[in-house]
Protein backbone atom coordinates (compact mmCIF):
# COMPACT_ATOMS: atom_id res chain seq x y z
CA UNK A 1 0.00 0.00 0.00
CA UNK A 2 1.29 3.26 -0.82
CA UNK A 3 2.52 5.36 1.90
CA UNK A 4 2.22 2.33 4.26
CA UNK A 5 4.35 3.60 6.88
CA UNK A 6 2.90 7.26 6.60
CA UNK A 7 -0.68 5.51 6.80
CA UNK A 8 0.01 4.21 10.32
CA UNK A 9 1.82 7.09 12.10
CA UNK A 10 -0.84 9.15 10.92
CA UNK A 11 -4.30 6.83 12.24
CA UNK A 12 -2.85 4.31 14.43
CA UNK A 13 -0.01 5.76 16.40
CA UNK A 14 0.33 7.40 19.74
CA UNK A 15 -3.48 7.08 19.85
CA UNK A 16 -3.90 5.62 23.40
CA UNK A 17 -2.02 6.32 26.91
CA UNK A 18 0.21 2.76 27.18
CA UNK A 19 -0.84 0.20 29.34
CA UNK A 20 2.30 -0.38 32.06
CA UNK A 21 2.48 -4.07 30.73
CA UNK A 22 2.87 -3.15 27.36
CA UNK A 23 7.10 -2.89 26.88
CA UNK A 24 7.30 -2.29 23.19
CA UNK A 25 4.60 -1.39 20.85
CA UNK A 26 5.04 -0.06 17.43
CA UNK A 27 8.31 0.72 15.66
CA UNK A 28 9.56 -2.58 15.89
CA UNK A 29 9.45 -6.08 14.34
CA UNK A 30 7.57 -7.11 17.83
CA UNK A 31 5.63 -5.76 20.54
CA UNK A 32 6.62 -6.82 24.12
CA UNK A 33 4.42 -7.10 26.76
CA UNK A 34 4.86 -8.37 30.16
CA UNK A 35 2.20 -10.81 32.22
CA UNK A 36 1.41 -10.37 35.47
CA UNK A 37 2.89 -13.88 37.58
CA UNK A 38 -0.33 -16.13 38.04
CA UNK A 39 -2.04 -15.29 34.94
CA UNK A 40 -2.35 -16.74 31.97
CA UNK A 41 -2.90 -15.18 28.26
CA UNK A 42 -6.16 -15.62 26.47
CA UNK A 43 -5.47 -14.91 22.47
CA UNK A 44 -8.29 -15.15 20.00
CA UNK A 45 -7.87 -14.35 16.32
CA UNK A 46 -11.15 -13.27 13.72
CA UNK A 47 -11.36 -12.07 10.76
CA UNK A 48 -14.21 -10.08 8.80
CA UNK A 49 -14.55 -9.99 5.38
CA UNK A 50 -16.77 -6.81 3.48
CA UNK A 51 -19.40 -8.57 1.58
CA UNK A 52 -19.53 -11.32 4.30
CA UNK A 53 -19.25 -9.48 8.00
CA UNK A 54 -20.43 -6.20 6.49
CA UNK A 55 -20.76 -4.41 3.59
CA UNK A 56 -18.23 -1.96 1.87
CA UNK A 57 -21.25 0.30 2.41
CA UNK A 58 -21.54 0.02 6.03
CA UNK A 59 -20.80 3.73 8.43
CA UNK A 60 -17.42 2.74 9.45
CA UNK A 61 -17.79 3.22 12.71
CA UNK A 62 -20.18 0.82 13.42
CA UNK A 63 -17.61 -2.01 11.53
CA UNK A 64 -14.97 -0.49 13.42
CA UNK A 65 -16.90 -1.65 16.82
CA UNK A 66 -18.19 -4.72 15.30
CA UNK A 67 -14.71 -5.73 14.84
CA UNK A 68 -13.02 -4.66 18.03
CA UNK A 69 -16.37 -5.61 20.04
CA UNK A 70 -16.42 -9.35 18.64
CA UNK A 71 -13.05 -10.34 19.52
CA UNK A 72 -13.11 -8.59 23.01
CA UNK A 73 -16.63 -11.10 23.21
CA UNK A 74 -13.89 -13.70 23.04
CA UNK A 75 -12.33 -12.92 26.17
CA UNK A 76 -15.66 -12.40 27.90
CA UNK A 77 -16.52 -16.06 26.95
CA UNK A 78 -13.49 -17.35 28.75
CA UNK A 79 -13.79 -14.75 31.78
CA UNK A 80 -10.77 -12.86 30.70
CA UNK A 81 -9.58 -9.07 31.11
CA UNK A 82 -8.61 -7.69 27.90
CA UNK A 83 -5.04 -6.35 27.33
CA UNK A 84 -3.97 -6.20 23.81
CA UNK A 85 -5.11 -6.23 20.38
CA UNK A 86 -2.80 -6.25 16.94
CA UNK A 87 -4.70 -5.28 13.95
CA UNK A 88 -4.26 -6.05 10.16
CA UNK A 89 -6.00 -4.07 8.02
CA UNK A 90 -6.25 -4.46 3.88
CA UNK A 91 -7.77 -2.20 1.89
CA UNK A 92 -7.85 -1.59 -1.90
CA UNK A 93 -6.82 2.15 -1.79
CA UNK A 94 -6.10 4.53 0.98
CA UNK A 95 -9.57 5.77 2.04
CA UNK A 96 -8.67 8.69 4.63
CA UNK A 97 -12.40 9.61 4.74
CA UNK A 98 -13.29 6.17 5.63
CA UNK A 99 -10.19 5.49 8.14
CA UNK A 100 -10.67 7.97 10.46
CA UNK A 101 -14.24 7.56 11.84
CA UNK A 102 -13.24 3.64 11.85
CA UNK A 103 -9.87 4.44 13.87
CA UNK A 104 -12.14 6.93 16.00
CA UNK A 105 -14.46 4.16 17.03
CA UNK A 106 -11.84 1.24 17.14
CA UNK A 107 -9.54 3.72 19.59
CA UNK A 108 -12.72 4.69 21.43
CA UNK A 109 -14.16 1.12 22.09
CA UNK A 110 -10.68 -0.39 23.27
CA UNK A 111 -9.91 2.54 25.60
CA UNK A 112 -12.95 1.47 27.16
CA UNK A 113 -11.76 -1.27 27.97
CA UNK A 114 -8.49 -1.34 28.64
CA UNK A 115 -7.11 -2.29 25.67
CA UNK A 116 -3.50 -1.41 23.90
CA UNK A 117 -2.87 -1.77 20.42
CA UNK A 118 0.59 -3.41 19.66
CA UNK A 119 0.99 -3.80 16.64
CA UNK A 120 -0.47 -5.24 12.97
CA UNK A 121 -0.14 -4.72 9.37
CA UNK A 122 -1.29 -2.94 6.26
CA UNK A 123 -1.55 -3.90 3.08
CA UNK A 124 -3.50 -3.83 0.02
CA UNK A 125 -6.61 -6.38 -1.62
CA UNK A 126 -9.88 -6.76 -0.87
CA UNK A 127 -11.15 -5.22 2.13
CA UNK A 128 -11.16 -7.15 5.24
CA UNK A 129 -9.77 -6.96 8.93
CA UNK A 130 -7.94 -9.08 10.89
CA UNK A 131 -7.80 -9.04 15.00
CA UNK A 132 -6.06 -10.91 17.19
CA UNK A 133 -7.01 -9.85 20.88
CA UNK A 134 -4.99 -11.02 24.17
CA UNK A 135 -6.62 -10.94 27.78
CA UNK A 136 -5.34 -12.32 31.23
CA UNK A 137 -7.00 -14.79 33.07
CA UNK A 138 -5.67 -15.77 36.86
CA UNK A 139 -4.27 -19.49 36.65
CA UNK A 140 -7.13 -22.24 36.78
CA UNK A 141 -10.16 -19.53 36.41
CA UNK A 142 -10.88 -19.46 32.97
CA UNK A 143 -14.09 -20.26 31.86
CA UNK A 144 -14.12 -23.29 29.14
CA UNK A 145 -16.82 -25.34 26.81
CA UNK A 146 -15.75 -28.81 28.63
CA UNK A 147 -17.39 -28.02 32.21
CA UNK A 148 -21.40 -28.36 32.08
CA UNK A 149 -23.14 -31.51 34.05
CA UNK A 150 -26.36 -32.44 34.22
CA UNK A 151 -28.24 -30.74 36.73
CA UNK A 152 -26.15 -27.47 35.52
CA UNK A 153 -28.88 -24.07 34.38
CA UNK A 154 -27.98 -22.51 30.56
CA UNK A 155 -28.27 -19.28 30.74
CA UNK A 156 -27.87 -15.79 28.50
CA UNK A 157 -26.75 -12.70 28.84
CA UNK A 158 -29.01 -9.98 26.98
CA UNK A 159 -31.70 -10.00 24.11
CA UNK A 160 -31.52 -12.84 21.61
CA UNK A 161 -32.25 -12.45 17.87
CA UNK A 162 -31.72 -8.85 17.25
CA UNK A 163 -28.75 -8.88 15.30
CA UNK A 164 -30.84 -11.13 12.86
CA UNK A 165 -33.31 -8.73 12.24
CA UNK A 166 -31.04 -5.93 11.89
CA UNK A 167 -29.00 -8.51 9.18
CA UNK A 168 -32.42 -8.59 8.30
CA UNK A 169 -32.58 -4.56 7.36
CA UNK A 170 -28.78 -4.22 6.32
CA UNK A 171 -29.63 -7.05 3.44
CA UNK A 172 -32.95 -5.69 2.49
CA UNK A 173 -33.85 -2.02 3.08
CA UNK A 174 -37.38 -2.68 2.53
CA UNK A 175 -37.42 -3.67 5.76
CA UNK A 176 -36.58 -0.08 7.09
CA UNK A 177 -40.58 0.46 7.20
CA UNK A 178 -41.26 -2.17 9.53
CA UNK A 179 -41.11 -1.09 13.47
CA UNK A 180 -37.76 -0.53 15.13
CA UNK A 181 -35.94 -1.43 12.02
CA UNK A 182 -32.99 1.42 12.70
CA UNK A 183 -32.75 0.31 16.11
CA UNK A 184 -32.34 -3.14 15.10
CA UNK A 185 -29.49 -2.72 12.78
CA UNK A 186 -27.60 -0.36 15.15
CA UNK A 187 -27.69 -3.28 17.88
CA UNK A 188 -26.32 -5.66 14.87
CA UNK A 189 -23.97 -4.00 14.68
CA UNK A 190 -23.10 -1.86 18.46
CA UNK A 191 -22.80 -5.30 20.43
CA UNK A 192 -21.78 -5.07 24.45
CA UNK A 193 -19.06 -7.09 24.99
CA UNK A 194 -19.70 -8.71 28.02
CA UNK A 195 -16.32 -9.10 29.99
CA UNK A 196 -17.37 -7.68 33.60
CA UNK A 197 -20.04 -10.73 33.50
CA UNK A 198 -17.35 -13.17 32.18
CA UNK A 199 -14.90 -11.82 35.37
CA UNK A 200 -18.05 -12.13 37.62
CA UNK A 201 -18.26 -15.65 36.29
CA UNK A 202 -14.83 -17.17 37.31
CA UNK A 203 -15.31 -20.36 39.62
CA UNK A 204 -18.74 -20.25 39.21
CA UNK A 205 -19.66 -20.68 35.43
CA UNK A 206 -19.08 -24.55 34.77
CA UNK A 207 -19.02 -23.67 30.74
CA UNK A 208 -19.64 -21.03 28.74
CA UNK A 209 -19.28 -19.48 25.13
CA UNK A 210 -20.11 -16.38 23.19
CA UNK A 211 -22.77 -16.37 20.80
CA UNK A 212 -21.52 -15.76 17.39
CA UNK A 213 -23.14 -18.31 15.28
CA UNK A 214 -27.02 -18.56 17.50
CA UNK A 215 -27.64 -20.23 20.78
CA UNK A 216 -28.68 -23.69 18.59
CA UNK A 217 -25.05 -24.15 17.00
CA UNK A 218 -23.13 -22.38 20.07
CA UNK A 219 -24.60 -24.36 23.10
CA UNK A 220 -24.10 -27.33 20.95
CA UNK A 221 -20.26 -26.79 21.06
CA UNK A 222 -20.66 -26.91 24.53
CA UNK A 223 -22.81 -29.94 24.52
CA UNK A 224 -20.29 -31.76 22.27
CA UNK A 225 -17.25 -30.96 24.31
CA UNK A 226 -18.61 -31.52 28.13
CA UNK A 227 -20.45 -34.68 26.37
CA UNK A 228 -24.11 -33.76 27.32
CA UNK A 229 -27.14 -32.87 26.46
CA UNK A 230 -29.54 -30.12 27.26
CA UNK A 231 -33.18 -28.70 26.88
CA UNK A 232 -34.30 -25.44 26.28
CA UNK A 233 -37.70 -24.14 27.37
CA UNK A 234 -38.26 -21.26 24.57
CA UNK A 235 -40.31 -19.17 27.04
CA UNK A 236 -38.12 -18.57 28.54
CA UNK A 237 -36.39 -16.59 25.45
CA UNK A 238 -35.40 -13.17 26.59
CA UNK A 239 -37.00 -11.44 23.45
CA UNK A 240 -36.65 -7.48 23.52
CA UNK A 241 -40.22 -5.80 22.67
CA UNK A 242 -38.02 -3.96 19.63
CA UNK A 243 -37.64 -7.84 18.20
CA UNK A 244 -41.34 -8.96 18.61
CA UNK A 245 -42.97 -5.54 17.34
CA UNK A 246 -40.35 -6.18 13.74
CA UNK A 247 -41.46 -9.33 13.09
CA UNK A 248 -44.81 -9.67 14.31
CA UNK A 249 -44.96 -13.41 15.49
CA UNK A 250 -43.44 -14.57 18.98
CA UNK A 251 -43.13 -17.85 17.38
CA UNK A 252 -40.90 -16.28 14.69
CA UNK A 253 -39.25 -13.96 17.56
CA UNK A 254 -38.54 -17.41 19.88
CA UNK A 255 -36.65 -18.51 16.26
CA UNK A 256 -34.50 -15.84 15.71
CA UNK A 257 -33.59 -15.73 19.04
CA UNK A 258 -32.31 -19.49 18.55
CA UNK A 259 -30.36 -19.46 15.45
CA UNK A 260 -29.42 -15.21 15.40
CA UNK A 261 -25.63 -15.17 14.56
CA UNK A 262 -23.37 -12.34 15.46
CA UNK A 263 -25.10 -11.66 18.94
CA UNK A 264 -22.06 -11.57 20.89
CA UNK A 265 -23.60 -12.03 23.91
CA UNK A 266 -22.59 -15.10 26.90
CA UNK A 267 -24.02 -18.33 27.04
CA UNK A 268 -22.91 -20.33 30.07
CA UNK A 269 -23.74 -23.02 32.59
CA UNK A 270 -23.98 -22.92 36.20
CA UNK A 271 -24.60 -25.44 38.37
CA UNK A 272 -27.53 -25.67 40.85
CA UNK A 273 -25.55 -25.39 44.21
CA UNK A 274 -23.50 -21.99 42.60
CA UNK A 275 -26.78 -20.20 41.25
CA UNK A 276 -26.84 -18.04 44.71
CA UNK A 277 -23.36 -16.77 44.04
CA UNK A 278 -23.96 -16.59 40.47
CA UNK A 279 -26.86 -14.18 41.50
CA UNK A 280 -24.81 -12.37 44.13
CA UNK A 281 -21.82 -11.76 41.46
CA UNK A 282 -23.95 -10.38 38.61
CA UNK A 283 -26.12 -8.23 41.66
CA UNK A 284 -24.00 -5.57 40.86
CA UNK A 285 -23.78 -5.58 37.02
CA UNK A 286 -25.87 -3.93 34.83
CA UNK A 287 -26.54 -7.19 32.26
CA UNK A 288 -29.81 -8.58 31.61
CA UNK A 289 -29.14 -12.53 32.54
CA UNK A 290 -31.94 -15.27 31.55
CA UNK A 291 -32.16 -19.43 32.85
CA UNK A 292 -33.43 -20.29 29.67
CA UNK A 293 -32.95 -24.51 30.22
CA UNK A 294 -30.85 -26.87 31.55
CA UNK A 295 -28.46 -29.49 31.27
CA UNK A 296 -28.97 -33.02 31.20
CA UNK A 297 -27.54 -36.57 30.23
CA UNK A 298 -29.19 -37.28 26.77
CA UNK A 299 -26.05 -36.23 24.43
CA UNK A 300 -28.97 -33.90 22.55
CA UNK A 301 -30.61 -30.61 22.65
CA UNK A 302 -33.98 -30.89 23.11
CA UNK A 303 -36.96 -27.41 22.61
CA UNK A 304 -39.97 -27.56 24.56
CA UNK A 305 -43.02 -25.34 24.91
CA UNK A 306 -44.97 -25.11 28.01
CA UNK A 307 -43.57 -28.63 28.52
CA UNK A 308 -44.16 -29.88 25.02
CA UNK A 309 -41.21 -31.48 22.46
CA UNK A 310 -41.05 -29.09 19.66
CA UNK A 311 -40.00 -30.27 16.38
CA UNK A 312 -38.30 -26.83 14.75
CA UNK A 313 -35.50 -27.30 12.41
CA UNK A 314 -32.99 -24.52 13.44
CA UNK A 315 -29.52 -24.25 12.44
CA UNK A 316 -27.00 -21.50 13.34
CA UNK A 317 -24.65 -19.77 10.85
CA UNK A 318 -22.23 -21.32 8.90
CA UNK A 319 -20.16 -19.33 6.77
CA UNK A 320 -19.36 -22.37 4.48
CA UNK A 321 -22.60 -23.00 4.04
CA UNK A 322 -24.56 -22.07 0.43
CA UNK A 323 -28.12 -23.15 0.79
Amino acid sequence: MSGEFNLIEKYFVGRQTPRSDVVLAAGDDCALVSAPVGSLIAISTDTLVAGTHFLSSANPAWVAHKALASNISDLAAMGATPAWVSFALTMPEVDEAWLAPFCDSFFALADQYGIQLIGGDTTKGPLSLTLTVQGLIPHGKALQRSGAKPGDGVYVTGWLGDSQAGLDVVLEPAHLTKPHADELQKRHYLSTPRIQVGEALRGIASAAIDISDGVISDLGHILKRSGVGAQLQVEQLPLSPQLLAFVGSEQQAQQYALSSGEEYELCFTVPENQQQAMWHALSNIDCLVTRIGSINDSGELTLTQQGQQLAWQLHGYDHFKTN
